[in-house]
C-alpha cells in the first residue's frame, strides 16, 4: 500500500520559515508603504532597499533576544504578542538610531509613527496567522515507537512534553516476552505483524527504534522495517531524536555507552576558535569589570543595611581538568550560612537575603566572576562550576558528570539558560544533559545562542 503523503515540518525548518516570512512580510510592508505614501524614507529604489535589510537584521537579532524565533513562545498567542511588540520597538529604535547606515530621520513624527505602525501589524499579522493557522495542526507529526514494554510510558511522555507536535500513535513491543496484563492508556500498542500495514495508513511520519534488546527485533519485524525504509519511511534511533528535540544528551538511557558521544565538537580543540574565544572573553571581561566598578559603590551602600555582612565571597570551584580554584561573587546569603554543611542551593532558598536575592535574579553578583575569566580560571559560556564537594557526591552516582570537566566552566551555559538551579541529584543529572550538549556541539552559532538567551533572562528577571 503507498504512504500517504503528509507535510510536515521539521523544527529546524520551522525556524527557517519564521526567519524567512517575517522578512518577507516587512519587505512588503516597506514596499506597499512606498506605494501608499509619497515619503522619502520608505522609498526601495535605488539602492535604497539594502538599508531594509539592516533592518531585517535588527528584527533577527532582537528576536532571537526576545524570543520569537522559541517555538514554544511562537505557537502561543499571548506570549507571542508581547515578544513581537518588544521586538519590532527595540529593532525600529535602534535601526532608527543607527548612524550612516539607515536613512536619515524623517522630519515629520508621523511618517515616524506610521513606520512602526507599519512593521509590528505586518508582523503580528503573520505570526498570527502562524499560530492559528499552521503551529495548530500543520506540524503534528505522527510517530511510531519500537520499544520495550516496561519504557512506554517514560519515552511517550518525556517525548511530548518536549514537542506537542509530536504525536506516538503507537508502539511495538520489542520484548521477547510480553505481559498481556499490562494495561496501556497513553498510546495503542501494535501487533509486529500490522506494523507496516499501521504506518501506511495512519500517514505516519517517523518510526522511533528506543529498544536496547535484540531479541525482540524478529526476522518479521526487520523485514517490515527495510521495506518501510525502501518506501521513502524516516526510522530514527531515540537518542537521536530525544538530543534533536530536548537538545540534551540521553545519559539516564544509555547507560555507560560512552562511545556514542563521540565525537565530541571539533571547535574543542580548534585553536582558531578557541583564540577567538579567548580575545571576545577578554573584552566582555574588561567590560564587565567596568560595570562591575560602578555597581561596587551601590552594593556597598546596600549591603550595610540588606546583607549586613562583607561584599565579596569566595568559594572553591572544580575547574578544567578537574583544577581545584577559588570563584569570586558578590554575597547573597546570610553569613554563616552553612553551619551545618553544604547544601544545594534552592528556589526561594531562605538563606539567601532580600537584596541578594534581587541580585540574584538580575545576574549582577556574577559580576566579579568576570576576574575568574580574566585570570583564566573560567570561560564566559560553558557548564556552570560545581563545589568539590558535590562533584564527588554527583559523580559517584552519575555517570560521565566529570566528563563537563573537559572544557572551562563558564559564567553563562547551556544548562544556565535551559533550567533553573539544580536543587537535588536528579535535576543535577538534567543540567548534566545540557552540559554534555554543549561540549558535543560547541559551535560559535551555539555560543551565540547562548548569549542571546543569557540577556534574555537578565531582561525578564529570571536568574535565580
Amino acid at each position: 500500500m503507498p504512504t500517504k503523503n503528509k507535510m510536515h515540518f521539521e523544527i529546524s525548518e520551522r525556524k527557517v520559515l519564521l526567519y524567512l516570512f517575517d522578512a518577507i512580510f516587512i519587505f512588503s510592508a516597506l514596499f506597499f508603504l512606498s506605494l501608499l505614501f509619497d515619503y522619502h524614507y520608505f522609498v526601495l529604489e535605488n539602492g535604497k532597499y539594502l538599508k531594509s535589510f539592516l533592518l531585517v537584521i535588527y528584527v533577527f537579532v532582537f528576536g532571537n533576544i526576545f524570543e520569537i524565533y522559541n517555538l514554544q513562545i511562537a505557537s502561543s498567542q499571548f506570549q507571542i504578542l508581547r515578544a513581537v511588540v518588544l521586538t519590532s520597538v527595540t529593532a525600529i529604535t535602534v535601526y532608527l538610531l543607527t548612524p550612516i547606515l539607515s536613512p536619515e530621520l524623517p522630519k515629520q513624527r508621523l511618517v515616524i509613527a506610521i513606520f512602526y505602525f507599519a512593521i509590528l501589524s505586518s508582523l503580528l499579522l503573520w505570526r498570527f496567522f502562524y499560530v492559528y493557522f499552521l503551529a495548530s495542526n500543520r506540524f503534528v507529526q505522527n510517530v511510531v515507537l519500537i520499544c520495550d514494554q516496561s519504557e512506554v510510558e517514560e519515552l511517550v511522555l518525556g517525548l511530548e512534553n518536549v514537542d506537542p507536535h509530536y504525536k506516538i500513535i503507537g508502539f511495538v513491543n520489542s520484548d521477547s516476552v510480553t505481559d498481556p496484563n499490562l494495561d496501556f492508556h497513553y498510546v495503542k500498542e501494535i501487533k509486529k505483524e500490522d506494523l507496516e500495514f499501521f504506518v501506511t495508513s495512519n500517514s505516519v511520519s517517523e518510526i522511533v527504534i528506543a529498544s536496547q534488546k535484540t531479541d525482540g527485533i524478529t526476522a518479521d519485524l526487520y523485514q517490515q522495517l527495510l521495506h518501510l525504509l525502501e518506501n521513502g519511511n524516516v526510522i530514527r534511533e531515540y537518542t537521536q531524536v530525544y538530543e534533536s528535540k530536548t537538545q540534551r544528551i540521553p545519559v539516564h538511557y544509555i547507560a555507560r555507552d560512552f562511545y556514542r558521544f563521540f565525537p565530541f565538537s571539533r571547535s574543542n580543540n580548534n585553536k582558531l576558535y578557541l583564540i577567538l574565544i579567548r580575545i571576545m572573553e577578554l573584552l566582555f571581561s574588561l567590560f564587565g569589570l567596568a560595570i562591575c566598578l560602578i555597581f561596587i559603590p551601590i552594593i556597598s551602600i546596600a549591603n550595610l543595611f540588606a546583607n549586613k555582612g562583607s561584599l565579596f565571597y569566595t568559594q572553591e570551584r572544580v575547574g578544567k581538568n578537574g583544577i581545584v580554584f577559588k570563584i569570586y561573587k558578590f554575597r547573597t546569603m546570610t553569613a554563616n550560612s552553612e553551619t551545618d554543611g553544604a547544601v544545594f542551593a534552592k528556589h526561594n532558598d531562605k538563606r539567601v537575603t532580600p537584596f541578594g536575592k534581587f541580585m540574584r535574579k538580575s545576574r549582577i553578583d556574577e559580576l566579579p566572576q568576570f576576574i575568574n575569566v580574566l585570570k583564566g580560571d573560567m570561560a564566559v559560556i560553558g557548564p556552570r562550576p560545581e563545589r568539590p564537594f558535590f562533584v564527588e557526591e554527583i559523580a559517584s552516582v552519575m555517570p560521565f558528570y566529570e566528563t563537563r570537566h573537559v572544557v572551562k566552566p563558564g559564567l553563562t551555559g547551556w544548562a544556565q539558560v535551559n533550567y533553573s538551579y539544580g536543587e537535588s541529584i536528579e535535576e543535577s543529572l538534567i543540567k548534566l544533559q545540557y552540559d554534555l550538549y554543549y561540549i558535543k556541539h560547541r559551535s560559535v552559532f551555539l555560543d551565540l545562542s547562548i548569549t542571546f538567551k543569557t540577556i534574555t533572562t537578565v531582561l525578564f528577571y529570571r536568574g535565580q
